[in-house]
């Protein structure tokens, strides 16, 4: 028992021994502890005293900045004033003294085509026209082909009239020449069917033949068997044809599909239906600012365009403002060069900081308004007629050439309309191979012209179907009409990426991936070519030169569209940017793309609408820009900066790059980090390679709609 008690007092006095180190373990850990935070705490101190300093010193820096950019702002912005007004001089001499060299060489000419500028001249050719006794249709062929000349002059002339009495004068003449073209086309048709009977296709029993030339195709079929078995027929030389119910395969009449491989009927529409363009808004068309209808209620097409508009709507009356205002550089340079420095200075800084109201460019230009979704009417607007129209007519035979009786061509009324008769006849068909000079982006839809209201419609037609491997489009119709084939007109929008950079002087190239085709132009001075890797590109247009004007009007004619009107934000998810700020970077982007590239960023949609943000870089040659060469630059309309950020950031950031400057344009920030030899480039670029290159630009709206 003692030995038990001495060993329990032994572990009584251990355990008050572990008791106490415990104790002063746990001491010497808080007071560690203590000590950690004393030091955190001081260390904090320090940080925050660090961060301060530098705030400090960031804020006197950027003061600095902004105290140097003001200094030298009136310096700079006269010097990008003069670089665009030289070149806007130089410009509008070359257009006049080439519209002068034309007017010379056709008065050299000496043909007895009429001046579409002279009202007397067009009305003594239409008249002498409407009254020729020509039907063979070799010859009227020919004629049409100099009448449709003359509607493109006419419509160039339309299109650029500023006085209206003018443009009407223009816009009644076009109406009566695509009137008399129409006729010609029925009296040639009528011609051809009264000898119908002689040209008889002796394993049908019936007359079938094919004409055409480069703006027509007409397709003639009469039926003189009247065989009930008949179905169709299709003319395979061309890919065309038809099919016809029971009752009209056994009645004297006669088929004509006419291909004009021109479109007047949606002019016809575009005119009838049109609005006014009001001068509260604007966006970008070339290189100028044009005037916009707007129309709140109209809806977006989708979802995302809708946030894009209500994001932009607590700054409506700020941007009408602003788009009714021409870039600050571009309006100043069209000032008269006899104007102050200090003149012009302020001017360039009212319109690009006060953003007031401008000069209404084309206050007497129409436009059809947007219709909305789910009417049959189509929306010329929304989408495109490509590839013609195709009149598809039947008409009574008429009398043979043995026979006297002469009562015209009549149309054979179907379906019957007479008492007693089946109004509801069966339907037509008709199928058509599509134009090889045409691309599809999407399925092709079909519209079928109403004559009373004027206008292309989408009801009335079933049975569609697209055979892509043959290029073939069959359907059915409830009565002869006649009708397009059309897709959204901006189909490849928006753009995914875009690059712009130099190929030498004076030569650039600019590259657009768009939503369905890329596409690639080559500008060399003032000269355009198109080109595509892809296999469904524009076989026919590409590698070829031709203007900047032909060039978009040939890719907007072949469903390549990649350029915008002022309807087009309506339809495409866009960045929503200040079009005076866009503008003004597109004019400097031209000066500045025989020795820089510019590019595409993801952080142009992070930015807000009033800035922008791009890739750009000195280069020079035809190689691909080395990817650690770009930078990126924030534009706005007063200061332009670099960016700390790269295209690999995780967020957004308007901080400036640590040792670059501010400027109050983008080509003087620009030469800060560029060679002596590439500013040297850029002040030799020829006027008319960069309004080119301004032209694209501003056409295409890269910056406001890529995403």
């Amino acid at each position: 028992m003692i030995f038990d008690i001495l060993i329990g007092l032994k572990s009584s006095k251990k355990r008050r021994k572990g008791t106490k180190a415990q104790k002063a373990k746990q001491q010497q850990e808080e007071e560690e502890r203590r000590l950690r935070e004393e030091e955190e705490a001081r260390l904090q101190a320090e940080r925050e005293e660090q961060e301060r300093l530098e705030r400090e010193k960031r804020e006197k820096e950027l003061e600095s900045l902004e105290l140097k950019d003001q200094e030298r702002r009136d310096g700079e912005l006269n010097e990008l004033c003069h670089l665009l007004e030289e070149n806007h001089i130089a410009v509008t001499k070359w257009k006049t003294e080439a519209a002068e060299t034309a007017k010379w060489q056709k008065y050299l000419h000496c043909d007895a085509e009429p001046d579409p500028t002279v009202q007397q001249e067009m009305n003594t050719f239409i008249s002498l026209w409407r009254d020729s006794k020509e039907v063979v249709v070799t010859s009227v062929l020919k004629e049409c082909k100099l009448v449709l000349q003359l509607v493109d002059e006419l419509r160039g002339l339309l299109s650029e009239a500023a006085d209206p009495q003018e443009g009407q004068k223009a816009q009644e003449a076009l109406m009566n020449l695509q009137e008399l073209l129409h006729f010609k086309h029925l009296q040639t048709t009528e011609d051809i069917l009264k000898t119908a009977n002689r040209h008889v296709d002796t394993e049908t029993g019936n007359m079938q033949t094919v004409i055409q030339d480069d703006n027509v195709t007409l397709c003639l079929w009469a039926n003189l068997s009247k065989n009930p078995r008949f179905k169709g027929l299709t003319f395979k030389e061309v890919g065309l044809g038809f099919e016809l119910p029971k009752q009209l395969a056994v009645s004297s009449v006669a088929v004509r599909i006419l291909h004009t491989r021109y479109d007047h009927l949606s002019l016809v529409s575009r005119v009838t239906h049109m609005t006014t363009r009001t001068s509260s808004s604007r966006s970008l068309v070339g290189s100028e600012a044009v005037s916009e209808e707007v129309d709140s209620s109209e809806p977006k097409e989708n979802e995302e365009a809708k946030e894009n508009s209500d994001e932009r709507q607590q700054t409506v009356e700020e941007e009408v403002q602003s788009e009714g205002r021409k870039s600050a550089a571009s309006a100043q340079s069209r000032k008269s060069s006899a104007q102050s420095a200090e003149g012009k200075k302020s001017q360039i800084e009212t319109q690009m900081e006060a953003l007031g109201a401008g000069e209404d460019l084309l206050s007497s230009s129409v436009q059809l308004g947007p219709r909305h979704g789910g009417d049959p009417v189509v929306d010329l607007n929304r989408f495109s007629p490509l590839g013609g129209v195709f009149f598809y007519d039947v008409f009574h035979l008429p009398p043979q050439a043995h026979q006297l009786l002469h009562t015209g061509l009549e149309e054979f009324p179907y379906p019957s309309e007479q008492p007693g008769s089946d109004g509801d006849g069966a339907p037509v068909g008709a199928s058509v191979k599509l134009p090889d000079t045409v691309i599809f982006l999407q399925t092709p839809q079909v519209a079928r012209w109403d004559p009373a209201g004027k206008q292309w419609r989408t009801d009335g037609i079933a049975d569609v179907c697209h055979e892509e491997a043959e290029a073939r489009v069959s359907f059915k119709m409830d009565s002869f009409q006649a009708f397009v084939l059309m897709q959204e007109t901006h189909a490849n929008l928006p753009f995914q990426k875009w690059e712009l950079r130099p190929l030498g002087q004076n030569s650039a190239l600019l590259t657009i991936s768009g939503a369905l085709l890329d596409l690639s132009i080559t500008v060399q001075d003032n000269q355009c070519m198109l080109q595509s890797e892809q296999e469904r590109g524009p076989a026919h247009l590409l590698g070829r030169w031709m203007s900047c004007a032909a060039l978009q009007k040939a890719m907007l004619d072949a469903g390549v569209n990649i350029f915008v009107s002022e309807f087009t934000d309506k339809y495409v998810i866009n960045c929503g940017k200040d079009p005076l700020t866009e503008h003004t970077a597109y004019e400097q982007m031209a000066l500045f793309a025989s020795a820089c590239a510019f590019s595409w960023s993801r952080w142009n949609a992070k930015c807000g609408a009033e800035h922008l943000v791009l890739q750009a870089c000195e280069h020079r040659g035809p190689d691909p820009v080395p990817q650690d060469s770009w930078s990126l630059y924030l534009l706005g309309a007063q200061r332009t900066q670099k960016l700390q950020i790269t295209e690999a950031s995780e967020v957004f950031s308007p901080d400036h790059r640590p040792g670059s400057e501010f400027h109050s344009t983008f080509i003087h920030m620009l030469q800060d980090d560029m060679s002596p030899e590439g500013v040297a480039i850029t002040r030799t670029s020829h006027h008319l390679f960069v309004h080119t290159v301004q032209s694209l630009l501003c056409s295409t709206r890269l910056l406001m709609y890529a995403q």
